[in-house]
Parts: structure tokens; C-alpha cells; sequence
């Protein structure tokens, strides 16, 4: 492992140089990894370890979405693609669990059934694991439990790889029962098209995971937006001009210079105006939403949040109304106005 300093903290990380593919291949060279789920985990990861020259099977509910992906994306059903979990359960030496965390639950004693001695189970989530007296999956001993969790959705694991890079991922042994279990995720990180690897546990990432998402990653940058534009609205602006500054702006030119060079950067090389309020109001926010944020980490780590997911999602019209809070939000003046602030982007207007 490479030690990087991180901030003044030095770490230990796996680096493709370190762990290129050919060693990932040369150790699971008598694998066969078996895909629960083909959802946007399952979609990317596949196609990656199968570009890889990994052996890789799909077990997928025949008839919704997910089949018709999986058969667009060229597996073929009863050779690398079956319906029955069962069949890809006993074919499998890796079992990558990419199911929705409502579908683990829902299908584990059926894979625990199916479980033989000497396989992987493979999790890109600490969800189930962690919160297992919410869920019930308790891996029997004789398994390896591991983990990889790209730090990205399913389809940037996908376009980073095609494009040549990757996406980072975090790593974690939760059970080693055949003495491999830290060789096997290595060499799985690296095969879906991890960037780099860094060591984490299930607890910590299940923590962390569900914070960012409900945070800074989506839920925080929604709510932050809504506010700003609704408040630019009130005081007479107009759709476009609202957007721009509140969505357009920030995606197009200021965080792809925080993602390229850093948030200090940025600053720099923003007015001084701006600079100035920035910097300056930067502490208000914070100050303002840290009680916030120490609440929502305590509501993850108490099971609170994991218990609304699978209360919400294992419903049976639970699509049907999720559909309807996402139209919400499609159909919303401030993302009507960001289709139409989108479509005369010159990279759009040219192709006309």
C-alpha cells in the first residue's frame, strides 16, 4: 500500500500502479463473479469486470427494467444471464449483492439459503450488514463478507471507465473465512475501475455514505438551491436569471473548479467581491447548518434513517410515489426553467 498525506493525516491506499489489473486478473482468474441486481451498481460494474476478461454472470427479476438492460447490454439469457437467483447463486464463487437495500432484505433468505462455503459475499453498501437487526442478514461464518463502494453512482463507475479513469472507491474486509478475503476485494476494486482504493469499515462507510448523500452530495445542495432561487423569485427576478445564478453558474464554471484545483483556488480566482462574500458568508452557513448536519449523523448511526428506507421502500406503491415527488421536482418552475437555461447551452444550440 502507498501512505499519502491527507491533509496532514497520513493514510494507507491502493493505487493501480501498485495493484494493476493484470495482478487483479491473475487473482481472480478462477472466479466467477455472480451480479445480484442489475440497478445502476450492478449495470456498471458488470460491463466493467467484463471488459476486464472477468467471468461474470447477471441474476436479474425477469420482465422489468433491469432484464431489458441487461439484454440491451448484451447478456444472454441462460448463458451469462439468468431469472432464478438460484442458478447464478450456484454457479457464482463472488457474490456481488447490488440489490436495493429494501431488496437485500427482501431477498436474503433466499441467498443465505444458496450460500456455500468458501464463497464472497460482496456488498458495495455497509447498509445490511450494519443494520442487521433491521434487515436479518447475518452472513453464516464460512463466507468471506467484503466490501468495495465507489464513491460515485453506478453510472459514473461505467462513463469514468470507458473514458479512462475512474471512479475512487472505498474497501473493507467484514468476515475473512478463507484467508483471501483481502486479496479477493483488492483485486475487485481494481476490476470494476476503482480509481484508487482506500480501507474503511462497513460501519464507517454505511455512516458516511448515508450522511453525503442526504448532505452535501444531494439532499443539502437540493434544499440550498430551492432556497436561493425561491428567494430570488420573491424579490422580482426572473426564472432565467434566478437559475443562472443559483444552478447554471455553479455546475458549469465554479465546481468543476473546485473538483479540478480546490475550493482555494476557486476563491482565487473569483473577484474580490466575490471572494470577499464568499469567504465571509462561508462561516454563517456553516455555522448555520453544522447543528444540522451533527443531527443527521446521529439519525444515521441510531438506524433512524435506515429504518424510513426500508419501512418506505419495501412498500408496494412504493414507485408509484416516488414517481410523484420526483415529478415535483421535474415539473417545478426552477427546473422548467433549468431545461430551457440547459437546451441553449452552445454545446446543444449547435447541434441544431
Amino acid at each position: 500500500m502507498a501512505r499519502m498525506n491527507f491533509g496532514g493525516v497520513v493514510e494507507e491506499v491502493v493505487t493501480r500502479e501498485e495493484f494493476p489489473l493484470s495482478l487483479a486478473q491473475e487473482k481472480l482468474r478462477n472466479e466467477v463473479v455472480a451480479i445480484i441486481g442489475y440497478g445502476p451498481q450492478g449495470h456498471g460494474q458488470s460491463l466493467n469486470l467484463r471488459d476486464n476478461g472477468i467471468p461474470v454472470i447477471v441474476g436479474q427479476r425477469k420482465g422489468g427494467k433491469g432484464w431489458d438492460d441487461a439484454i440491451r447490454d448484451g447478456w444472454v439469457e441462460g448463458k451469462t444471464l439468468f431469472s432464478n437467483i438460484e442458478d447464478v447463486l450456484d454457479r457464482a464463487t463472488v457474490i456481488q449483492y447490488l440489490l436495493s437495500d429494501a431488496g437485500q432484505k427482501e431477498q436474503w433468505p433466499l441467498v443465505k439459503k444458496h450460500l456455500k462455503k468458501g464463497q464472497a459475499l460482496f456488498f458495495s453498501h455497509g447498509f445490511s450488514i450494519v443494520f442487521k437487526d433491521q434487515t436479518g442478514v447475518i452472513p453464516p461464518p464460512d463466507v468471506d463478507v467484503i466490501l468495495v463502494a465507489p464513491k460515485g453512482s453506478g453510472r459514473t463507475v461505467r462513463t469514468n471507465y470507458l473514458a479512462g479513469s475512474g471512479i475512487n472507491a472505498s474497501y473493507a474486509v467484514h468476515q475473512d473465512a478463507t484467508g483471501r478475503a483481502k486479496e479477493r476485494v483488492l483485486a475487485l476494486g481494481i476490476a470494476i475501475g476503482s480509481g484508487y482504493l482506500f480501507p474503511t469499515t462497513f460501519e464507517r462507510e454505511v455512516h458516511s455514505d448515508l450522511t453525503g448523500e442526504r448532505g452535501v452530495l444531494m439532499g443539502a445542495i437540493a434544499g440550498l438551491m430551492k432556497a436561493q432561487y425561491d428567494t430570488l423569485r420573491a424579490m422580482g427576478h426572473s426564472p432565467s436569471e434566478a437559475f443562472n445564478e443559483t444552478v447554471e453558474e455553479a455546475t458549469q464554471s465554479l465546481y468543476p473548479l473546485v473538483g479540478n484545483h480546490g475550493m482555494d483556488w476557486m476563491f482565487g480566482a473569483c473577484s474580490t467581491t466575490a471572494q470577499r462574500g464568499a469567504l465571509d458568508w462561508s462561516r454563517r452557513f456553516e455555522a448555520a447548518t453544522k447543528p444540522l448536519f451533527e443531527l443527521l449523523y446521529r439519525d444515521v448511526k441510531e438506524g433512524v434513517e435506515t429504518r424510513r428506507v426500508l419501512d418506505t421502500c419495501s412498500a408496494r406503491d412504493y414507485r408509484e410515489k416516488l414517481q410523484i415527488e420526483l415529478d415535483e421536482w421535474k415539473n417545478s418552475e426552477m427546473w422548467q426553467a433549468g431545461a430551457v437555461v440547459r437546451s441553449l447551452r452552445p454545446e446543444n444550440t449547435m447541434k441544431k
